[in-house]
């Protein structure tokens, strides 16, 4: 009884410093199998930092997305190898395809550095983007795969639900955007055949002097008897023809490419495989800046950190003094965000931790 009380006495006053603790390590998947073998080429560097390799920018890159189950990745010196024997520069979609295909891999990553900054609190900005050797396949947005409709969406986090609501909202707006003109606008001065001076008087889109309409019209722009000018309206006639092609069969009214938010989740199988419709868009793309100063990136670089073996000392703060800790973790960062944001996010393992002094 003695011996139990002392013991008790001895936890009480070491507190819970002999307790194991409870952490949560996040787990990553590929959520693509159609895009499971991977090459990554080295990364441009597009700053006005000289030291920066992109090469060992894109060892970091692949050294991380090795570790994630479910990939397969080729390493870059034999990506270097093949651009030079086949002398591809990777200037566009055509180029990575025919590295992809000469590769046998599914998909060509292609990032670059836009913004490095060394020293402490270290910065780095990143744009990747993953091009398929097959052009059928069209980009995968953020949101894809996430549980939309079930008991979990509430689970799914509010910076993903914000990325994946606008991703559609930008896909939404671009087919209501009128394209841009292939030559530069007329100017008013010219089509009505008068000189400019110093005392030109403005005019508005329709060539018209604000606040006097245009002589003999009363239509839109025209005088509206009161010496001012109706706002501008289009012609229902000429939109109806315009959009007449892109209406859906079923009359909803809406454009044949508008993008349904059924889109985030993945279609049954069908009997028959789609009719292919090339795409020169990358399937992943993901553009982020990394601050270290940042609580949130500090953050997830402590639980990084934990996870490692590191026998190094200094902990994960000396990762922000060592350039090349600071670059991997901001690969592991790009990775773990594009995936997780189509998700490739798996249930976090729990783990419990002794203290040293056990």
């Amino acid at each position: 009884m003695l011996r139990l009380f002392v013991t008790f006495l001895c936890v009480m006053l070491a507190g819970c410093s002999i307790l194991p603790e409870m952490s949560r390590q996040p787990q990553l998947h590929n959520p693509f199998p159609q895009l499971c073998k991977v090459a990554v080429a080295p990364f441009f560097n597009l700053t006005n930092e000289p030291t920066l390799d992109g090469r060992k920018v894109a060892i970091a890159y692949f050294n991380e997305l090795q570790s994630v189950p479910g990939f397969e990745v080729v390493p870059v010196g034999v990506v270097e190898t093949a651009m030079i024997e086949h002398k591809i520069q990777l200037r566009g979609a055509a180029e990575a395809r025919r590295l992809a295909q000469i590769l046998k891999v599914d998909a060509v990553v292609i990032g670059a550095i836009t913004d490095y900054f060394p020293y402490y609190p270290p910065r780095l900005a990143m744009q990747v983007e993953w091009y398929a050797a097959n052009p059928g396949f069209h980009p995968i947005p953020p949101g894809y795969g996430l549980p939309w409709g079930t008991s979990e969406e509430k689970d799914i986090p509010a910076p993903l639900i914000f990325e994946a609501e606008l991703a559609l909202a930008k896909a939404q707006l671009k087919t209501q955007t009128p394209p841009q003109p292939a030559t530069p606008m007329a100017d008013p001065l010219k089509v009505r055949g008068e000189k400019p001076d110093n005392n030109t008087t403005p005019y508005d889109t329709r060539g018209n002097v604000p606040g006097e309409g245009s002589k003999g019209s009363s239509g839109p722009g025209g005088s509206n008897g009161n010496g001012g000018v109706q706002p501008l309206q289009y012609s229902a006639t000429v939109d109806a023809a315009a959009t007449s092609d892109k209406v859906h069969a079923s009359g909803t009214g809406l454009p044949s490419d508008w993008p349904d938010p059924r889109g985030f989740i993945p279609p049954p199988p069908r009997s028959e495989p789609p009719l292919s419709m090339p795409s020169d868009a990358p399937v992943l793309r993901h553009t982020r800046t990394y601050n270290g100063n940042d609580s949130e990136f500090t953050t997830a670089l402590s639980s990084y950190y934990s996870f490692r073996d590191d026998a190094r000392f200094g902990g994960w703060q000396s990762y922000l003094d060592r350039s090349d800790d600071f670059i991997r973790f901001c690969c592991h960062m790009n990775i773990s965000e594009m995936l997780t944001a189509r998700g490739g996010a798996g249930e976090s393992r729990l783990v419990w931790r002794w203290p040293n002094i056990r």
